[in-house]
């Protein structure tokens, strides 16, 4: 049967239709990447209700793909420039969204040395320049009947089904017993806890692990230098859980010399910058330095080189990458904590 040609209020209902889509595929993606950004910098109180809107941005995704899905197939029937771009673009956003269930769920495994989680991440890093290429070569502005009532109702049932959605994929993990059910607030699964050599050993970006001569190696700390039995010597504890953001944690107990033992007045200072032998440096605010230790022994065994042997910094309540592993310097600084990038460049 031939297929009925469409009347123009029937194409333009249905170019309506698609661009609302889009504009809500677009609303809901920016704040997948917002949400997701803010849960890799946040370790504290905030932590729960940014991964919580993050699962919920993720499954609006998945509520809204069908609709996308019909938008797509209409533009496949027309010949144009960019299509593989806006392929690869859906490809990456499916990536990125099935490796987040994956690793929500507890899945653990690698494709070629890469886990569930830094698949999630790489494919959604990777989506951002071609979502920016696609808003510009597919513009889809919103018209002035997109600001209706009705609209609104629909934006309001898109938010109310994504979070039904994650109540649910939650209720499956409780239910199914998915070690998905035990994970942190921030989303991350526990590993190696009162075990230090069950820990994952993981470096920030290009970091590698140094190769450090322990009876040589000193600290400088402001006008003091001390060795790594000086430190040892102080013998400061603390249990504390360090949180990567490659999607797991361990609590350890650990011991080493607390900041506020070590550090003098700061004066006019403003921060507290500690350095590692690889150049990686973090600023912290001056009022943290009764909660930091710089830490020699885990589990009241020598650190290993992966962990940060000779000395690392153990920042509670902070994501892994504020954790200076292989401290070689730790002053005062003129400069804010906050003046500086929320991730290391490097």
């Amino acid at each position: 049967m031939a297929r009925a040609a469409l009347t123009p209020r029937r194409t333009g209902r249905l170019h309506a239709a698609g661009r609302r889509t889009n504009l809500a595929l677009l609303a809901v993606l920016s704040a997948a990447l917002l949400t997701g950004t803010l849960a890799f910098a946040t370790g504290g109180a905030w932590a729960r209700p940014v991964v919580v809107a993050h699962g919920i941005a993720g499954v609006a995704v998945a509520v809204l793909a069908p609709w996308k899905a019909v938008v797509v197939r209409r533009g496949l029937r027309r010949a144009r420039a960019g299509r593989a771009a806006s392929l690869a673009l859906a490809a990456l956003v499916v990536a990125a969204l099935a490796a987040g269930v994956a690793h929500a769920a507890g899945v653990r495994f690698l494709v070629a040395g890469v886990t569930a989680m830094q698949l999630h991440v790489g494919a959604a890093l990777l989506a951002v320049p071609l979502a920016a290429w696609h808003v510009v070569a597919r513009p889809a502005r919103p018209g002035r009947t997109d600001w209706s009532r009705r609209n609104a109702l629909r934006a309001g049932g898109l938010a109310g089904a994504a979070a039904v959605g994650w109540l649910a994929t939650e209720g499956a993990f409780a239910a199914s017993g998915a070690s998905g059910a035990g994970r942190r607030a921030t989303g991350s699964h526990e590993t190696g806890s009162g075990d230090p050599a069950a820990m994952p050993v993981t470096q920030w970006l290009f970091d590698t692990v140094p190769d450090i001569d322990v009876p040589s190696w000193r600290l400088r700390v402001g006008d003091r230098i001390l060795d790594a039995a000086a430190l040892a010597a102080y013998g400061d504890r603390v249990r504390a859980t360090l949180d990567c953001t490659g999607g797991w944690y361990a609590t350890q107990d650990w011991t080493g010399a607390r900041l506020d033992r070590l550090l003098g007045d700061p004066g006019d200072a403003r921060s507290i910058a500690v350095r590692s032998v690889t150049g990686y440096t973090r600023l912290f605010p001056l009022r943290d330095r009764t909660r930091l230790l710089v830490a020699t022994a885990v589990a009241g065994a020598p650190l290993s080189p992966g962990h940060g042997s000779p000395a690392r910094l153990v920042a509670p309540g902070r994501r892994g990458f504020w954790w200076v592993k292989w401290v070689e310097s730790i002053s005062f600084d003129a400069r804010p904590w906050w003046l500086q990038p929320p991730f290391p460049p490097r």
